[in-house]
């Protein structure tokens, strides 16, 4: 991890991304934070250089017309910002229906990139065209199995990888408290799978498991990190940031 002088400021916010603007990409999301952060007068810090540009850092990206409920961001600030609270309010009361700000953190000096940090993600995820009973049995297929390859398209090439060893935890349930199915004959998955080295998308698990099945809205539940004292998330949301370099306490809870 490059350390940073220790003068430098840094927020990290989480959001939620629920409903129809799960189908707004990653680019129009930060271009609705941007305006966001201008409208309650954040001290941002901005690049040099001949196109100045807010210096914000994004977890990793959301596959377009999936829901999240741990989003995050990273922002450099020019200097200290204390009313976390209060911001995470009025971002909450400023931005679009679904997307909803929980909690801000605060620090100060060196903390690496979220996309470097996060190894991990937890998802919920509907699917269409099978029943729950033969679902159950074919995850436990892929959980025994020693290998499961898939093809995929990599920088224009297709390519042969074995995706089992990303596939963290896999079972299925017959239904998720607070999501009603949508779609006709309908069975749920919960999932952690792997960000990095092979990692893989839901969308590609759905298509290893049996060309068929209809992925419906899936929703990301967590983003996780490795630390040293274990397994945590990038920002709780009550405000709580990993252990390392915390400098000021969490912030607050809409």
């Amino acid at each position: 991890m490059n350390e940073l002088p220790e003068d430098r400021h840094y927020l990290r916010l989480r959001h939620d991304k629920i409903g129809p603007i799960r189908f707004t990409s990653q680019r129009d999301i930060a271009r609705v934070l941007e305006r966001l952060l201008r409208r309650v007068r954040l001290p941002v810090a901005w690049s040099e250089g001949f196109s100045p540009h807010p210096l914000l850092s994004f977890s990793l990206a959301l596959p377009t017309g999936a829901e999240s409920l741990a989003e995050y961001v990273d922002i450099r600030l020019e200097q200290p910002y204390e009313d976390l609270k209060g911001l995470v309010a009025d971002l909450t009361e400023m931005a679009p229906a679904g997307m909803d700000f929980h909690s801000a953190g605060a620090w100060q000096g060196s903390r690496g990139s979220l996309q470097e940090q996060v190894t991990s993600c937890t998802w919920e995820m509907e699917v269409v065209g099978m029943s729950t009973t033969a679902i159950a049995e074919r995850l436990a297929a892929v959980v025994n199995a020693p290998a499961l390859i898939v093809s995929r398209n990599r920088k224009g090439k297709m390519v042969t990888d074995d995706i089992r060893p990303a596939i963290l935890n896999l079972e299925a349930a017959t239904e998720i408290p607070g999501r009603p199915s949508s779609q006709g004959t309908t069975a749920w998955i919960r999932a952690e799978l792997e960000t990095k080295e092979r990692g893989i998308r839901p969308q590609e698990l759905i298509t290893a498991l049996d060309a068929d099945l209809l992925l419906v809205r899936p929703r990301r539940q967590a983003q996780w990190m490795e630390q040293v004292e274990g397994r945590c998330e990038p920002l709780t949301r009550e405000g709580q940031l990993p252990a390392n370099d915390v400098t000021q306490g969490p912030g607050g809870q809409s």
